[in-house]
């Protein structure tokens, strides 16, 4: 029998799919309200990859990562998907949103990202949440998975999320000492 060990703690990393940058900008506000201070804010990227969001946020798409001084508890990862829900419908006119708030969390070994669809290879955690590990770090960088979205393939994206697990391990080596 193995022994039961909880894990420690991980990155929160939160992307944005958005158009207009004031609501990108009151989205982060309220983040930070929430969480803590961002710590990394990566270059605004464009959206094109799909036009699953076309008929909600319109063309010309930009998407975001940030991440949060503060780590998190993996198990938080469903309270904190609702909290981001609220914010999107905070800023949403109704009945569109505006703007895609999806947060996510990093650890050394993976890119856990929750969701409010479930799906042949995403797994319930709470609260009508589901997680998905999208990126795995294999060979000294993150990779991807057959169902992974085709932006996270990119080695743009790839480029960041290896960048916050450096951010992440420094943290982490901090913090034992």
């Amino acid at each position: 029998m193995g022994r039961i060990k909880i894990p420690g703690p991980a990155k929160l990393i939160i992307g944005f799919i958005f158009k207009e940058e004031a609501l990108l900008k009151k989205a982060k506000i309220l983040l930070e309200k929430r969480f803590g201070r961002i710590d990394f804010e990566s270059q605004d990227l464009p959206f094109c990859h799909t036009d699953y969001y076309k008929d909600e946020f319109g063309i010309d798409l930009k998407r975001k990562f940030v991440s949060f001084t503060k780590l998190i508890l993996p198990q938080d990862l469903a309270k904190i998907k609702i909290a981001t829900n609220k914010i999107e419908k905070r800023l949403s006119k109704v009945p569109r949103r505006l703007i895609n708030v999806d947060p996510g969390y990093l650890d050394l070994a993976k890119l856990v990202l929750a969701s409010t669809k479930d799906y042949k290879h995403r797994i319930y955690i709470n609260g009508g949440i589901y997680a998905e590990v999208t990126l795995f770090y294999e060979k000294g960088s993150f990779r991807p998975w057959e169902w992974t979205y085709p932006d996270y393939r990119t080695s743009g994206y790839i480029g960041i999320f290896n960048r916050l697990r450096e951010i992440y391990s420094m943290q982490l080596k901090k913090e034992k000492k």
